[in-house]
C-alpha cells in the first residue's frame, strides 16, 4: 500500500510500486554511447481505488505526464518497478497480451486537436478503437457515444476542425470511453480550454464517472481543477511523490514545504484573508532531472532546509497522520512552527 492509503482493506484497481522512467542521454553520431539519464520518474508508489479519482499535481517538468504514459505503457519504456492493474502486472506484458489489456485503460489527451486525426471523420475516429479490439459496431454505436458526451448524432459525419476546442475534447472523451474502460488517465484535460468551457468538461467527466463507474487519474497543474475533481491528491516534484492525502485534508493542512508553497499561491476570494495570509515564494527553477540534487530533491529551493540531512538523505513518503503522508524529514516540526524559514525574504505577509 502507498502511505496515504495505508489501512484501506479494499484492493486497489491500480497499484504502482517503485516505478522509474529514465531516458538515456547519448553522445556520438555513429557509435552512440550513454553518458547519463534523464530521471523523469524516479521511484513512484501509488494506489488508486476502483471508482476513485486521483489528482496528480506539480510544476511543469515534475514528471506527471510521463508517469501517466508510463502507467499505460504508452510510448514510454519503464526502467524499473511494477504497474499492477486489476491484479495483473502490465509492466511485464508485451505484444498481444499488452494490446488486449489496453482496452480497459484509456487516455484523454491535453490537446484534442493534436490527438484527433484531421483526415478522419468523427465516425471513423470513434469506431477505430472498437474495430481494432474486435468490438461490435452498429449504426447506433457512434450516435449513442456522441449523445453520451453531449454532442448531436449528426456530428458523426463532420471533421475535427469543424468543432470548437471544448467540443473536440468531448470527442476525445467519447473515443476514450468507447471501449468501456475501467481506468481513464486524463492528462491536463481542460488546460487548453477557455475557463467557461473548463467547468462543462469537468462536469461531464464527473457525470461519466457516475454513469459508467470509471476510475480516474487526472493530471493537472491547476490546483483549483484538481481540488474540484479529486478524492485523493498526490503532489509530484522532480520525478517523485512528495505528498499524498485526501483532497480536503491536503488543501486545508498541507504538510510538505513544496505543497505549502503551491497552496500559498492559490488566490483567496476574501480580500482581508488574502492580505494577511502566509505566502511562500520559491526562488529558482526546478532542477534538471538529468542531474537531480542529492538528498531531498526539494532542498535547493526549500526555505526550511536543514543542513546535512536534507542535503544528503532522500526522505521516504511516510504516514504523518491517518490518510496523509509526506516525504519530508521535518514535516512535523514545520507544521508546529518549530522550524522557521531560513530566509525571511521568502515569506510575504503574516500567518
Amino acid at each position: 500500500m502507498s502511505a496515504a492509503t495505508d489501512g484501506d482493506d479494499a484492493d486497489p484497481l491500480l497499484k504502482v510500486r517503485g516505478l522509474k522512467v529514465h531516458f538515456p542521454i547519448t553522445q556520438g553520431i555513429l557509435l552512440q554511447r550513454t553518458v547519463g539519464h534523464v530521471q523523469a520518474v524516479d521511484g513512484v508508489d501509488l494506489d488508486v481505488r476502483r471508482g476513485q479519482t486521483l489528482g496528480l499535481v506539480g510544476e511543469s517538468g515534475s514528471g506527471k505526464s510521463t508517469l501517466g504514459r508510463g502507467i499505460l505503457r504508452l510510448g514510454v519504456p519503464l526502467t524499473a518497478g511494477t504497474v499492477e492493474y486489476d491484479g495483473v502486472d502490465i509492466a511485464g506484458l508485451k505484444g498481444e497480451r499488452l494490446r488486449k489489456q489496453r482496452s480497459s485503460m484509456q487516455m484523454v489527451f491535453q490537446d484534442p486537436m493534436a490527438s484527433l486525426n484531421p483526415r478522419q471523420s468523427v465516425e471513423t475516429l470513434i469506431t477505430e478503437p472498437l474495430l481494432a479490439h474486435g468490438k461490435p459496431v452498429n449504426s447506433d454505436t457512434v450516435g449513442r457515444l456522441l449523445e453520451l458526451v453531449g454532442l448531436p448524432r449528426g456530428a458523426a459525419l463532420r471533421y475535427p476542425h469543424e468543432f470548437s476546442g471544448g467540443q473536440r475534447q468531448r470527442l476525445g472523451i467519447a473515443r476514450a470511453v468507447a471501449l468501456e474502460p475501467a481506468l481513464v488517465i486524463a492528462d491536463e484535460p481542460v488546460s487548453a480550454l477557455d475557463v467557461s468551457v473548463q467547468a462543462q468538461v469537468l462536469n461531464l467527466l464527473e457525470e461519466l464517472q457516475e454513469r459508467l463507474g470509471l476510475t480516474y487519474v487526472v493530471i493537472a497543474h491547476d490546483l483549483a481543477v484538481v481540488r474540484h475533481v479529486s478524492d485523493v491528491v498526490a503532489v509530484m516534484y522532480l520525478g517523485g511523490i512528495v505528498e499524498e492525502a485526501d483532497s480536503d485534508d491536503l488543501y486545508q493542512s498541507p504538510l510538505h514545504p513544496y505543497t505549502r508553497a503551491l497552496m500559498s499561491a492559490v488566490p483567496v476570494p476574501d480580500p482581508e484573508v488574502e492580505d494577511h495570509r502566509e505566502r511562500i515564494l520559491l526562488h529558482g527553477d526546478i532542477p534538471s532531472p538529468a542531474d537531480p540534487p542529492a538528498g531531498c530533491r526539494f532542498h535547493t529551493r526549500c526555505p526550511y532546509r536543514q543542513p546535512t540531512r536534507c542535503d544528503d538523505e532522500r526522505p521516504e513518503l511516510r504516514v504523518l497522520r491517518p490518510g496523509h503522508s509526506a516525504a519530508c524529514h521535518y514535516a512535523e516540526q514545520i507544521a508546529r512552527g518549530d522550524i522557521e524559514p531560513a530566509d525571511a525574504a521568502q515569506m510575504v505577509g503574516t500567518s
